[in-house]
């Protein structure tokens, strides 16, 4: 048997965490929490180094020492070095009120990208998609029968309208003082609770199948390098 120290030492560490995150399945215990623990602090280390070398680095230190950068570039690049520089005085308790600025400028432009990333990415694709799935060009082109083509539609056209219905929350006051929504749409949101049971359903079972394979995985790397020994 000749094993490379590296490939070696890189398979003890890995079966070494495997078996730590693996003790998990007696209950929660001080080796879980150990490798949890470094997992966490390993990540949090490479994002910071990924975020200084990528971005502070490369982005804004760089830019203004170097000479061949515009003066008008390096003015521009003063404002998010002023808003790190807020930033940092929440270590001080007294000067803290400062870093309000620089946050409310991060969150503000979060969100920002966030319903922006959210319509574009997410409710123009599914409006555009349930348009097309009524396409009978389309679906001619790829040998789809038209009447299939129909009913595919019509379901997902179903599925939608019966999902947002099961958000829609305007009622209306009833005799006993109680709050209800009117009958037909109390019927569509029931049936809007059946599709997104459905779809949640899917999505944990792929879940389910992707967490079993990286099981699978684990498991047959921890057979591959105790069978190194035999």
């Amino acid at each position: 048997m000749n094993i490379p120290y590296l490939d070696l030492i890189t398979g003890a560490l890995s079966f070494l965490f495997t078996l730590l995150i693996f003790s998990y399945a007696i209950g929660d215990n001080p080796l879980f929490r150990i490798g949890v623990y470094i997992f966490v602090g390993v990540s949090a280390g490479y994002i910071a180094a990924i975020a200084f070398w990528q971005v502070l680095w490369a982005r804004l230190i760089y830019p203004l020492m170097d000479a061949s950068t515009p003066a008008l570039d390096k003015a521009f690049l003063a404002v998010p070095l002023l808003l790190a520089a807020l930033i940092l005085t929440k270590v001080s308790p007294r000067l803290a009120g400062l870093a309000s600025i620089a946050m409310a400028f991060l969150v503000g432009i979060g969100a920002a990208v966030t319903i922006v990333g959210a319509v574009a990415g997410t409710l123009i694709p599914q409006i555009t998609g349930t348009i097309n799935a009524f396409d009978m060009n389309a679906a001619a082109a790829q040998n789809v029968n038209m009447f299939e083509a129909l009913f595919n539609g019509a379901f997902i056209l179903a599925g939608v309208i019966f999902s947002l219905s099961y958000f829609h929350f305007g009622a209306h006051p009833q005799s006993d003082g109680s709050m209800r929504r009117l009958g037909i749409v109390e019927l569509m949101a029931w049936i809007g609770r059946v599709f997104i049971g459905v779809t949640l359903g899917a999505v944990f079972a792929g879940l389910y199948s992707a967490a079993l394979t990286a099981l699978i995985e684990r498991i047959n790397s921890l057979i591959n390098f105790i069978g190194n020994f035999l």
